[in-house]
């Protein structure tokens, strides 16, 4: 199995967006949104399309990752610069090869030679953990809302990047969509049924759980 990572470039969009479907239909809810968070992003003033990547298994695309600029608000209102990736995935068939560790972990490495601060995204902790990612918490940085959640995770991506620097994150708008758009979008790709099940569930657990 021979594996590559590189730019997406124009000719991957469609396949890309393909896949996102396939990778999060009925996963987070009923459905997906990812395809289409992902074709609106690229003409968004906070895409940062130096880091995203597609990954590719014997010269044929099957995962991606995509960044966007956040930020750090401080109590006196002071920001602070930093990127969030996400979606990220492998097509399904490629699950438990260890190419989404590739993906992320050569994101990683070119986030910190173009000199960012730090990344931050949500997820489930076990599986950023492995990259260093740690809850928003120690870092003293939390939600909109004030409070930390188990599911913001942060990498400080040199030392002392986030050394005395404390807030709530803003993740980028182009990761808002509404779901008229959405839908409209969907009417070009073949009809998928919606259904709920188990990981949904999951998600919403881990989504509302604080880090206390």
């Amino acid at each position: 199995m021979q594996t590559n990572i590189r730019k997406e470039n124009p000719q991957d969009y469609r396949r890309v967006e393909e896949m996102a479907r396939e990778a999060f239909w009925n996963l987070y809810f009923p459905g997906c949104h990812e395809h289409f968070i992902i074709h609106k992003m690229r003409e968004h003033e906070d895409f940062i399309k130096d880091l995203s990547f597609v990954i590719e298994v014997d010269g044929e695309v099957v995962g991606a990752i995509f960044y966007t600029h956040s930020k750090i608000v401080s109590k006196n209102q002071k920001e602070y610069r930093t990127i969030s990736f996400g979606p990220v995935f492998i097509s399904p068939e490629f699950h438990r090869k260890g190419l989404g560790r590739k993906l992320i972990t050569h994101s990683i490495q070119a986030a910190k030679e173009k000199g960012y601060r730090a990344i931050l995204t949500l997820g489930f902790p076990y599986h950023y953990e492995p990259y260093g990612f740690v809850g928003g918490k120690q870092y003293n940085i939390s939600m909109p809302d004030g409070k930390f959640y188990k599911g913001l995770l942060v990498l400080p991506l040199y030392e002392g990047a986030l050394e005395d620097i404390s807030g709530y994150v803003v993740f980028s708008d182009a990761l808002e969509v509404d779901d008229e758009e959405v839908t409209a979008f969907d009417q070009s790709f073949p009809p998928k049924e919606k259904k709920v099940q188990e990981s949904q569930r999951e998600f919403e657990k881990a989504a509302s759980m604080l880090d206390e």
